[in-house]
């Protein structure tokens, strides 16, 4: 329940449901920048027997998110969600074209990262079935439930951001199946294996560090960890194996930056999602305070 203090006081602030499922879809495709960081490409978009309720592109994974509202019932999440991302697979052109129509382009297929490919569920409410059959990690799904109350307020949250790890025998294998093959969810993990185990252990005390320090989420890409509040990088982890580095990323605009023993050297353009234009090389345990120092500015930047 959500509650509004005055004078010490607690006063209720009463939900008002949607009247309509298309005044919830409005308003989410009206601030899909603020809510997920994704540009809006198009509504009710229609691909062979399918309508998508909102079509996106993240600039972040140079992929496309799939978005639908959903009203509570035990349909399948998950047959769905394959469905329309194999829909996509087969007609990559078609996204493509939407694509260079609203952003007065000209890539082609090629210039997509089609690994990236996500369906993103929003509902006022899932049930548990919807839950459990989506919280596997190599899913490539997101669920939010959403709420609508009195004084203009609205709220979003993330179901199941905290995924369990995938089962053999609970996750659907199917060779045939384009989105189970091409589609990837990259994990922290993943990335953790390329590194030797000082540096593992290095990650993982400065992860301790920062979720302990700030209103933070993580999210594994495909070459990083990004590490974002409110939905914006606020810097980015890649590990570089070869050289047996950590380069961090972070998001602090040029010029701008306090860093009195000069660690964190200048890039050129932004990386990973973000502006960021510095990076910080993390080798060795005693880095990491210093580094914090960096990541506060960009927390506040």
């Amino acid at each position: 329940m959500l509650y509004a203090i005055t004078n010490e006081k607690l006063k209720q602030i009463k939900e008002e449901p949607f009247k309509l499922e298309r005044n919830l879809q409005t308003l989410v495709e009206k601030n899909l920048d603020q809510l997920f960081n994704l540009q809006f490409l198009a509504t009710e978009f229609a691909l062979e027997n399918f309508r998508f309720d909102s079509v996106a592109y993240s600039e972040e994974d140079n992929s496309f998110v799939i978005i639908e509202y959903k009203k509570v019932s035990n349909d399948s999440l998950v047959d769905q969600g394959y469905a329309y991302l194999n829909t996509v697979l087969k007609n990559k052109a078609e996204i493509v074209l939407l694509f260079n129509k609203i952003k007065n382009t000209n890539k082609q297929k090629e210039d997509f990262d089609w690994e990236s490919l996500r369906i993103y569920f929003i509902s006022p409410k899932f049930t548990e079935y919807q839950k459990s059959a989506t919280g596997f990690l190599k899913m490539p799904f997101k669920l939010f439930e959403v709420a609508k109350y009195e004084n203009g307020l609205f709220s979003i949250n993330e179901i199941n951001n905290n995924k369990i790890k995938d089962e053999t025998n609970t996750v659907r294998i199917n060779e045939s199946d384009k989105a189970e093959t091409e589609i990837i969810v990259y994990t922290e993990e993943d990335h953790l294996k390329k590194m030797n185990e000082t540096l593992k252990e290095i990650y993982v005390n400065l992860k301790e560090k920062v979720v302990n320090a700030f209103d933070i989420d993580i999210e594994a890409k495909k070459h990083y960890i990004a590490f974002k509040h409110n939905n914006k990088s606020v810097f980015a982890i890649e590990p570089f194996p070869g050289t047996r580095v950590w380069k961090v990323f972070l998001n602090i605009a040029l010029g701008k930056i306090d860093d009195p023993y000069k660690k964190a050297a200048e890039i050129l353009v932004g990386h990973h999602g973000g502006n960021q234009k510095y990076v910080f090389e993390l080798k060795k345990e005693d880095d990491i305070d210093y580094l914090m120092l960096l990541i506060k500015q960009a927390y506040k930047d």
